[in-house]
């Protein structure tokens, strides 16, 4: 069986991970039952060695494109002795060449001779062979695995996609498995993909490449494509995701601050770095790039100032200029937000700031940027969020949320609109105190949060007792119920025993009669929108504040969803 695996980026195929079934109908058709039997048999390391050949005599015979990732297990290649010459022997005369296998390292028992392995692991490389490692945060000691032998691709466990856009903790074990993936240089890859909202907040975190029902089931015969609908989602949604921030705030990214500016390679003398200072008195640092790789930078005034020195000149004139270069440079790829570049200059070595940065694009060299530069639009970007920020709150104010609105519509996503409004607010401030419903206000804020998927749906403040969701999440229908039931069990803690026994308060109205107002509560009116028909943000804002308005004719905590198409 294969199951394909794609770019979440651009949907295109990068290749398949071969699987094994037992015999069907049978008790060991599952691989789980499969593999146990045979390990208790004394047969692992054979059944291993045999679906190899398999699945890979398997993928040629059916032509398939791209990439094999083929499962083994630590234990086959270290104590079975992966026999490396004969392998690549085999792969000739089938006509697969290495570097189109990965291997997928599986974790079915502990490993604890690393050393032995990284051993293993280097003749595998040598011989064009790149490395995974299936199925992280499941094992036994996968995070040492990946400290230890440095994956080409790290694939996380299914148990931790499936549902992520519903568990704040799965998502926040991702986003830390991909920043790890980042800094280490491994290409992250998303398992058990099964749900439109999964595979959305997944490209979101920026996970590089998926696999899972959703994409398509392992199959003996797949397809040599990807489906033409899921590559359009999948470049809808990156389009989406590179349109800007899904929280109100514009993110830019190492790209803005790109500058071009000379480069030297290590045959580069350093008398020749010397004359293109002097030819160009702007110029801070000078990048020293191999291949497309930045292996380090020199820094204008350092490199004078040691020049400057008796006999430097004449000794290292003539010499490659990496005499001079601060090796290993601070390098973000061209989309890296600056935040992450902030939080790298800052938890980097102190000669980053001066240096700056490479800028690479896949990799490869591209530019340069100045930590200065990443500090200023920081400060900016700060600014901006405090004046349009709701200061009680700290949520997006009227200005960014038409401007999310805005980018919605530009990127022709469909979304629904959840006005909120808290009922029976102003009376409450007479009777309790404006302390008292800042506090109301706070509450409101911090459960609507909670019921809303970072990086995919959109929360702000309008204003007094109004706030603002944009829902793109599936469920967002049970979130609306899930924050009315959090609010109805959190709000009677403001109220006195007694107002609590009455269900409600008495307060005084402008003309001095006393009025009885029940407890405060919410209401939820829903707009769905259709990005197609060109919508304007303020047509958007009369429908959701007639929808709220509609939501308020009904007693106590209420959701009002309307289903008509606006006009």
């Amino acid at each position: 069986m294969f199951q394909p695996i794609v770019d979440m980026r651009n949907g295109a195929l990068i290749g398949y991970e071969g699987l094994i079934r037992g015999p069907q109908g049978s008790p060991l058709h599952s691989p789980f039952h499969l593999f146990s039997v045979a390990r208790r048999c004394g047969l692992g390391l054979q059944l291993e060695s045999l679906c190899s050949e398999i699945i890979l005599k398997k993928f040629v015979e059916l032509a398939l494109p791209g990439r094999i990732f083929l499962n083994i297990s630590p234990d086959f290649l270290s104590k079975a002795g992966f026999a490396y010459r004969e392998k690549l022997a085999q792969l000739e005369q089938i006509g697969l060449a290495p570097r189109r296998i990965i291997l997928e390292l599986t974790e079915n028992q502990a490993t604890y001779d690393y050393e032995q392995m990284r051993d293993v692991l280097k003749q595998c490389r040598d011989l064009g062979f790149q490395i995974a490692i299936d199925d992280l945060g499941e094992g036994f000691s996968s995070l040492r695995l990946w400290s230890e032998i440095l994956p080409d691709y790290v694939k996380i466990d299914m148990h931790f996609i499936q549902g992520i856009d519903r568990d704040p903790v799965k998502l926040q074990f991702v986003q830390s498995i991909q920043q790890i993936a980042t800094k280490s240089g491994a290409v992250s890859i998303a398992e058990g993909i099964e749900t439109a909202d999964e595979l959305r907040l997944l490209q979101e975190l920026g996970i590089s490449w998926g696999q899972g029902y959703h994409i398509a089931r392992p199959h003996a015969q797949p397809a040599s494509a990807v489906a033409g609908e899921l590559v359009g989602r999948i470049r809808h949604n990156t389009a989406l995701t590179s349109a800007g921030n899904q929280r109100g705030f514009n993110l830019p990214t190492a790209l803005k601050l790109l500058r071009i500016v000379p480069i030297a390679t290590p045959d580069t003398s350093t008398n020749a770095v010397y004359t293109t200072f002097a030819a160009n008195p702007e110029l801070a640092v000078m990048p020293v790039v191999r291949n497309g790789v930045p292996l380090g930078i020199i820094n204008r005034f350092q490199f004078i100032d040691r020049l400057a020195r008796p006999y430097q000149r004449e000794l290292y004139g003539k010499r490659s200029c990496t005499e001079f270069m601060t090796p290993s440079p601070l390098t973000a790829e061209k989309n890296t937000p600056l935040q992450d570049i902030s939080l790298m200059i800052v938890e980097g070595e102190s000669h980053h700031f001066s240096n700056g940065f490479a800028i690479t694009d896949q990799g490869r060299y591209i530019g340069v940027g100045s930590s200065q530069e990443v500090m200023r639009e920081i400060t900016q970007m700060q600014i901006n969020a405090a004046r349009y920020a709701n200061p009680l709150t700290q949520l997006p104010g009227n200005v960014p949320i038409n401007e999310e609105i805005d980018r919605r519509l530009t990127a022709g996503a469909a979304f629904n609109v959840c006005y909120i409004d808290i009922d029976n607010f102003k009376p409450f401030n007479d009777v309790y105190g404006y302390l008292r419903g800042d506090d109301i206000i706070r509450l409101t804020g911090d459960i609507l949060a909670r019921y809303c998927v970072p990086g995919m749906d959109f929360l702000g403040h309008v204003g007094g007792d109004d706030f603002i969701i944009l829902y793109q999440s599936g469920d967002w229908e049970e979130r609306c119920n899930g924050i009315l039931a959090a609010f109805a069990s959190a709000i009677p803690a403001f109220f006195s025993a007694e107002d609590r026994r009455h269900g409600g308060y008495v307060s005084e109205d402008r003309r001095g009669n006393k009025v009885f107002h029940a407890l405060v509560s919410l209401s939820l009116g829903v707009v769905k929108i259709d990005a197609s028909r060109h919508l304007s943000s303020y047509q958007i804002a009369a429908a959701a504040a007639e929808a709220k308005k509609q939501a308020k004719t009904i007693a106590g905590n209420s959701l009002f969803i309307e289903r008509r198409a606006l006009k």
